[in-house]
């Protein structure tokens, strides 16, 4: 896996699955009393998060947690960072106080890879810009063999915001990469041309601005959020307009194979990317994702960290 997880460019299929298969080892501590494995006992996870966050955040601290590491939780707000401290001092200053390990997100695309530069802890990207977010991605790898078997052979669409998404790009890097074949749909302004070049096997990704031309005909269908935040101009008319194009509603839902599920990174915009009967329907399988990212990255804490330590 190397020494550190920037993003899904770097990782092979036999890394991909070498982190699933542990994940769904860990998984089953979960079901156990106590929900601890001495792994990570006497080791430091520093969790640096310079945007808010919720499910990724929490989700890495139950991880390190019930890995038996000391956890540190560094929130830009509050913190020097507010009185102009550079991330380079933040990073130093962590090195010093001899941190393992650096979860960071941070709204600058490459930002992890920058800290690598400044530390010898190991670094986990936990989301940069609109660059990457592979443990996001890698757990989406997991929810989708665990409901249908494999990855190899699926036909995925992914929907929605692609320009403004680190998740995007991770989750069609990680399906090329194990055999999937990716339709990315949306609205040309938010769906660049050049996507298909982001993975290994650009033959195994198309671009489509049409969802009702592959919606009968997809095993999962990922449903990017639309952040509107971070657009500096309107990209497509209205929400309404985009609902009734390329969002998830009861009609579109019903279209989907027998077998196919629904999915979504979060946090979902209700009505707008998809509607509550399809957030809430038995094929999705949200909530499933995040029970899995917990098992997902105590894996890869577990193959950056405990192998070293063992």
């Amino acid at each position: 896996m190397g020494r550190h997880l920037l993003g899904l460019e770097a990782l092979d299929e036999d890394a991909i699955t070498g982190v699933l298969d542990t994940a769904e080892g860990l998984k089953d501590l979960a079901l156990r009393p106590v929900k601890k494995v001495p792994t990570l006992r006497g080791r430091t996870v520093c969790n640096l998060f310079y945007e808010d966050s919720t499910r990724t955040r929490t989700s890495f601290e139950l991880a390190e947690k019930r890995l038996s590491a000391d956890v540190l939780n560094f929130s830009a707000q509050g913190s020097s960072v507010e009185k102009g401290e550079s991330l380079k001092d933040t990073a130093l200053t962590l090195e010093a106080m001899g941190v393992d390990a650096i979860v960071i997100r941070h709204e600058a695309s490459g930002a992890p890879e920058q800290l690598t530069r400044w530390v010898d802890a190991h670094v986990l990207n936990a989301g940069d810009g609109a660059h990457q977010h592979p443990t996001q991605a890698l757990l989406d790898l997991f929810t989708i063999r665990e409901r249908l078997g494999r990855l190899a052979g699926l036909h995925v669409a992914v929907v929605g915001d692609v320009v403004h998404s680190r998740v995007a790009r991770s989750v069609v890097q990680g399906l090329v990469t194990m055999g999937a074949k990716v339709s990315v749909v949306g609205p040309r302004t938010l769906v660049p041309s050049t996507v298909a070049q982001w993975t290994r096997n650009p033959d195994a990704v198309e671009v489509r601005a049409d969802l009702d031309g592959v919606i009968g005909d997809v095993d999962v269908c990922y449903l990017l959020r639309v952040q509107r935040e971070r657009q500096q101009q309107q990209a497509f008319p209205s929400t309404r307009e985009y609902a009734r194009l390329w969002g998830l509603d009861r009609a579109r839902l019903a279209r989907l194979p027998d077998h196919a599920v629904v999915m979504h990174p979060g946090p979902m915009n209700r009505g707008v990317e998809i509607s509550a009967e399809a957030a809430d329907a038995p094929n999705a399988v949200i909530t499933d994702q995040v029970t899995n990212g917990i098992a997902v990255r105590m894996s890869c804490l577990y193959l950056l960290l405990g192998g070293e330590q063992r």
